[in-house]
């Protein structure tokens, strides 16, 4: 158990799950941000296509309105899905059961909760950087401003639900890794593939979990969820406001994230093969 948890493979999937999000966030971050604010904001300028609103924003607010929050975003991901990946490979590592869609959900869960515990004060500073009632001028500051105002439990506001959310990127690798092995077995497996693979497991993971994300989304930014419960009774279709922008956000990041990855691990894994072979 011990190997498995601090073995160099288990360290290589966890960077190159980092990098390859910190790559996939970056090039699409503006759908990110667009996502966040129709999911806690109840503004008319929020409606129509996601390209509309971008573009009525961006002339409204100014391009860099897009990008608010970008780095502390990136610092929060990349801490996030290193754990992630580190936790859910060094499980699978220690676990002497072959592998299985169902042994991967679980893992991923378990991945997904820890996930969660170490890093929601990380994502409850950067939902509120993105609103422009906050200008945080970094996450630190953030950070202690809110644990000054409303202490710990505003810290981990929205928890709940994103322990429940844990199934969202277990669902993601339980259909990403199922996949890979059933294109892997026929040998039509590489790193291109991944990221129609990545595009499909996210896009699946996200329309069955989207209420709970939305719900989290205005949880972590302070905002009342009365006015969502309110629309829900006459309009039920409300829980899956903003869905279009997430699915165009998080398809797009999920496969180029599993792209970068497969190919960072890929790459890193035979050079040090070949190191040990000499």
């Amino acid at each position: 158990m011990a190997s498995s948890l601090l073995s160099y493979e288990t360290l290589v999937h966890a960077l190159a799950g980092a990098m390859g999000s910190v790559v996939g966030m970056t090039a699409f971050y503006p759908l990110d941000t667009l996502r966040s604010r129709i999911q806690v904001e109840d503004s008319m300028k929020l409606c129509g296509t996601p390209i509309e609103i971008l573009i009525k924003l961006a002339n409204e607010e100014g391009i860099e309105s897009l990008y608010r929050g970008l780095c502390p975003v990136l610092q929060s991901l990349s801490v996030s899905n290193f754990v992630y990946f580190y936790t859910f490979h060094a499980l699978r590592r220690a676990s002497a059961t072959s592998n299985s869609a169902l042994r991967d959900l679980m893992f991923g869960m378990l991945a997904g909760s820890v996930n969660v515990l170490v890093t929601s004060p990380l994502w409850v500073v950067n939902t509120r950087m993105k609103m422009e009632k906050n200008s945080y001028s970094n996450l630190f500051e953030g950070l202690f401003d809110v644990f000054n105002k409303e202490g710990v439990k505003g810290l981990w506001s929205g928890t709940v639900p994103s322990l429940l959310l844990v199934s969202n990127p277990a669902i993601q690798f339980m259909v990403y890794e199922a996949l890979k092995r059933k294109l892997t077995s026929r040998g039509q497996f590489d790193t291109y593939t991944a990221f129609f693979v990545g595009a499909i497991a996210k896009a699946i993971a996200t329309t069955v979990t989207y209420p709970l994300q939305l719900v989290q989304s205005r949880l972590r930014a302070g905002t009342s969820l009365r006015p969502l419960v309110a629309s829900i009774k006459s309009k039920p279709l409300m829980m899956f406001r903003g869905l279009e922008a997430k699915l165009l956000q998080t398809v797009l990041t999920a496969a180029l994230m599993f792209l970068i990855y497969e190919k960072v691990v890929r790459m890193v894994l035979t050079i040090m093969r070949i190191k040990l072979k000499h």
